[in-house]
C-alpha cells in the first residue's frame, strides 16, 4: 500500500494572500481550461467520436479541470474508452467521467486519472481551511462551498481509500481533543458522502494533539485543521447495489 504526502487544510492567516491573488488565479484557470476544451475537442476530431461532447464546468458552471463526458450512446464501449483514456491523458485534465455513470475510462486511463488526484486536491486546498463551530463538529457554513469543491475534485478517484485524519490544538484535555477531533473528521466524510462521494472509500480517524504542524507550537490555533491523505489507489470491489447499470 503506497502512503502519499498528507494534504493540510491551512490555518486562517493564509486567507488574506489567497483573497490578493485571486484575480490572477480565476484568469490562468480560465485560460488553462480553454486551452484543455481545445485539446479535448481535437482528441475526440482525431479518435473520430465528434458525437462526444466535452464538459470542463463544475455544476455552479465555473470552470473545472474535470472533464464530464457525454454522447456517444451508439459508439462500441470499447470505442468508447478509449476516448475516455486518451482526454484523461491531457496534460492538465484533473480526470474524467461520464455523466451517464457509466466506465471512466479503462485501467490504464484510470491509473493515469488516480495519480493525480492527490495533486488536484492538494492545489485546491493550499490556501483555504473547513471551518467548525467554537468547540463542535458542527461544519461552519462558509466551508459548504470548499466542501463542494473538494467533492469535485475527488470524484474522478472514486475507488481509492482516502483518509480523513482530525487535529486540534493542545488547548483543552487530550481525552477530549482525541474525541472531538475524530468528530470533526466524521463530519467532513458525511459532508463528502451527502456530495455523493461513496462512504465506503473514506476513512476517519482523530489525533487529537498528537501531531502539531511541524514548525508551529503544540497550542497555535493553526493545528485545528483536517488532513486528507490518498492511502491506496487500489480500486475497491463494487456491491451489486453499487455498480452502475447500463444506458
Amino acid at each position: 500500500m503506497k502512503r502519499l504526502t498528507p494534504i493540510l487544510f491551512v490555518g486562517a492567516g493564509a486567507l488574506l494572500v489567497a483573497a490578493l491573488s485571486i484575480p490572477a488565479t480565476m484568469h490562468t484557470r480560465d485560460t488553462l481550461v480553454t486551452r484543455l476544451a481545445e485539446d479535448a475537442a481535437a482528441a475526440t476530431t482525431e479518435l473520430g467520436a465528434n458525437e462526444i461532447r466535452v464538459r470542463l464546468a463544475d455544476r455552479f458552471g465555473s470552470p473545472s479541470r474535470h472533464a464530464i463526458l457525454s454522447g456517444g450512446e451508439d459508439m462500441r464501449e470499447a470505442d468508447r474508452a478509449e476516448v475516455a483514456k486518451r482526454i484523461a491523458a491531457i496534460e492538465g485534465i484533473g480526470g474524467v467521467h461520464w455523466a451517464d455513470g457509466t466506465a471512466t475510462a479503462s485501467d490504464s486511463a484510470r491509473t493515469v486519472v488516480m495519480g493525480r488526484c492527490q495533486e488536484n486536491v492538494e492545489a485546491l486546498l493550499r490556501a483555504r481551511s473547513v471551518r467548525f463551530e467554537e468547540s463542535s463538529a458542527l461544519i461552519d457554513g462558509s466551508s459548504n462551498r470548499l466542501l463542494d469543491e473538494v467533492a469535485d475534485a475527488l470524484r474522478p478517484c472514486t475507488g481509492a481509500i482516502v483518509s480523513i485524519t482530525g487535529h486540534t490544538d493542545r488547548s483543552g484535555p487530550e481525552p477530549g481533543n482525541i474525541v472531538l477531533s475524530t468528530e470533526r473528521a466524521d463530519a467532513v466524510r458525511a459532508a463528502l458522502v451527502d456530495r455523493g462521494i461513496p462512504r465506503d472509500g473514506l476513512r476517519v480517524r482523530g489525533e487529537g494533539s498528537r501531531e502539531p504542524v511541524e514548525g508551529l507550537a503544540p497550542g497555535d490555533p493553526a493545528n485545528r485543521r483536517i488532513e486528507f491523505a490518498i492511502i491506496s489507489t487500489e480500486p475497491v470491489v463494487p456491491t451489486p447495489v453499487d455498480t452502475p447499470g447500463a444506458r
